[in-house]
């Protein structure tokens, strides 16, 4: 199933997301990993993609074993910098082959030790690629976006106009990077809508587990802690227990806000940790189900 079909379904999407296993592992232990999720009944789980296409084959039969063997929609990722046209199409048409409907078009980054120089100069921007996509095969687009702004990009409103250029490229529905405040994400949600972005956007949610891997990401992203979380990490920070919990509980808020005020979905960034999802979902009872009209 398209996911733009879920949107139309449903008043609120609930979906997961997972990445593939590092190279030195078995990829029978993402498959642990989505046992333990699929009992919690998602929309549809998305696998993240390498950069420079590192992951490329393993995201492929990730994807297709959710879809095949799991029964459950997939969304891959797909990253385009770096990669010609004739690399594109092969990867396209291998996800078509194995049934495939959704994309989650991105730049993504170019591989850490190669001269960008010596690579293919195809696509510039995730745009380029829905564009290219749209205008060759018949996939559902998704396309990432920053409720605190891009990292490289100048201004809110500049993004927002890149972000409607995305859109028209082919993108049909949005899913944010992580954010801790959602103040920030109803503004966002507020000033797309004045440019004119009508697609779905669905909230991405991180738990927290750890707080320097957090604050990594968050240096990465261009996403700001609030100065309540921070306080709250503070105190426990010593603790990694107290902080799995408040992590759980920081998220399951995050959520019961961001439903009532009618948030298109949510996609939570598991990080192969099924039982933090499971804590999560467990705290919202019947809240989503509720919305959906659907009973448990």
């Amino acid at each position: 199933m398209k996911i733009t079909e879920l949107f139309k379904q449903k008043q609120a999407v609930v979906s997961f997301e997972i990445f593939p296993p590092k190279q030195v592992s078995s990829i029978d232990v993402i498959f642990e990993t989505i046992d333990g999720l699929v009992p919690l009944r998602p929309d549809y789980i998305s696998v993240t993609y390498g950069a420079g296409g590192s992951s490329t084959k393993t995201t492929v039969e990730i994807a297709a074993k959710i879809k095949n063997k799991y029964g459950l929609n997939s969304l891959a990722h797909l990253t385009c910098i770096g990669s010609s046209k004739s690399q594109m199409d092969e990867i396209l048409n291998e996800l078509k082959d194995n049934d495939i409907s959704n994309i989650l078009v991105l730049r993504g980054d170019f591989p850490r030790d190669a001269n960008p120089a010596d690579l293919p100069n195809d696509f510039k921007q995730a745009s380029d690629l829905a564009q290219y996509i749209a205008s060759k095969f018949d996939f559902c687009l998704g396309g990432a976006c920053y409720p605190e702004i891009h990292p490289e990009c100048s201004s809110l409103d500049k993004d927002i106009e890149n972000l409607k250029r995305k859109v028209d490229a082919g993108v049909s529905f949005l899913v944010t990077q992580l954010f801790f405040n959602n103040d920030q994400f109803y503004r966002f949600r507020n000033k797309a809508a004045q440019q004119n972005i009508n697609v779905p956007i669905q909230a991405g949610i991180m738990p927290i587990t750890n707080r320097k891997s957090i604050e990594k990401m968050l240096s990465l992203t261009n996403s700001e802690m609030p100065l309540k979380l921070t306080r709250i990490l503070d105190k426990f920070e010593h603790n990694q227990e107290a902080i799995k919990d408040v992590g759980i509980a920081y998220a399951t808020e995050q959520i019961i806000d961001l439903l009532s005020q009618d948030v298109n979905g949510v996609h939570i960034f598991t990080m192969n940790k099924p039982q933090i999802t499971k804590d999560i979902l467990r705290n919202l009872g019947s809240l989503i189900y509720s919305i959906n009209k659907q009973t448990i």
